[in-house]
């Protein structure tokens, strides 16, 4: 077990629509500067490929397609102990208010990245308000979802940014 730094802040405008979260960012994210930096995780892929957007390869571009997309990102976890990347590793969870990031804002739907992001959710913040989806992950982890059944399963976040 290693304690791992904090959290990746949110990305989010007045303009977001929906927020994505997660759990809490794999090791080669943080050595990427940003979320979802490991090479194999599909959320950059996937999430370029319903938007009809190229795939951005930069810690700036992946700003910029959530910044132009109204996609607001963030983690349930601030800080926490885990092995590797292991979602069920995680020992001693300090966890985000994710409510007042929603609050008075536009958006009108969160969506889980996996279970484990929603079950962290909810065990330790209030409901929101707002509807909520627990989504497949991304993680590579999730063989059991090829790309176009994780396309197919997400691209339910489209009717909630229009």
């Amino acid at each position: 077990m290693e304690a791992r730094p904090i959290c990746f802040p949110p990305v989010k405008t007045i303009t977001s629509k929906v927020l994505i979260l997660g759990s809490f960012p794999s090791p080669l994210s943080f050595e990427s500067g940003f979320y979802y930096g490991h090479p194999r995780n599909r959320f950059w892929p996937l999430l370029a490929s319903l938007l009809g957007e190229p795939v951005p390869g930069t810690v700036e571009e992946k700003k910029a397609l959530l910044v132009k997309r109204d996609i607001a990102l963030w983690d349930v976890l601030d800080s926490c102990e885990i092995k590797g990347a292991s979602d069920a590793s995680i020992r001693s969870p300090v966890v985000h208010q994710i409510a007042p990031l929603i609050e008075g804002s536009a958006i009108r739907a969160v969506f889980f990245n996996g279970a484990k992001a929603e079950e962290l959710f909810k065990r330790y913040n209030p409901p929101l308000g707002v509807p909520s989806f627990k989504m497949p992950s991304t993680s590579p982890a999730n063989a059991a979802w090829g790309m176009d059944r994780l396309k197919e399963s997400w691209k339910v976040i489209l009717d909630y940014l229009v």
